[in-house]
């Protein structure tokens, strides 16, 4: 099992607003390029929203139904899979107010069940859902900070046209 958690910043916008954008997951393959679907099913009467999702990871995509527990009022979303290519994998947005805007709060676990594969493909998994995340929520949200994680900050300045390469056969 993996746990990723990322915490991003945003100034100037309300957590309600920003609920609203991030629960919207149709939106997100125009977001996205790794992200190349996402079908929502609208909850029946005390039922979980159910959506299915495709994600290019490496050289394939990623397949699975998630069911989503949508709490507007308590500015959370708690996910988990019901099917699909993950062995397991769960999580939940957490949404909190702050004085000058709102803070994001993604945290997942997943498992790729694939005991002899989990040390090569759990970390680029974590980075590119990290990533991706990070990247998602910037669309939909001006102004958002990545806190804590320099790496998934530089990536996402990087994705944004912020921060020239350096290094080794930079020019």
């Amino acid at each position: 099992m993996r746990d990723v958690q990322l915490t991003l910043r945003v100034p100037g916008v309300d957590a309600a607003e920003a609920y609203d954008r991030i629960s919207d997951f149709a939106r997100y393959p125009d977001l996205v390029d790794v992200v190349r679907s996402v079908t929502v099913h609208p909850a029946g009467d005390g039922e979980p929203e159910v959506s299915d999702w495709e994600v290019y990871f490496r050289n394939g995509i990623l397949r699975w139904t998630e069911e989503d527990i949508k709490d507007a009022p308590g500015l959370k979303i708690d996910f988990e899979q019901v099917d699909g290519d993950f062995d397991s994998f769960d999580g939940a947005w957490t949404l909190t107010r702050e004085a000058d805007g709102c803070q994001v709060r993604f945290a997942a676990t997943f498992d790729f069940g694939i005991p002899s594969l989990a040390g090569i493909l759990d970390p680029i998994a974590e980075r590119v859902l990290k990533e991706t995340i990070a990247r998602i929520v910037a669309a939909l949200l001006p102004g958002v900070e990545v806190v804590g994680d320099e790496a998934t900050a530089d990536a996402l300045a990087r994705s944004q046209g912020r921060v020239e390469p350096v290094g080794i056969g930079a020019v």
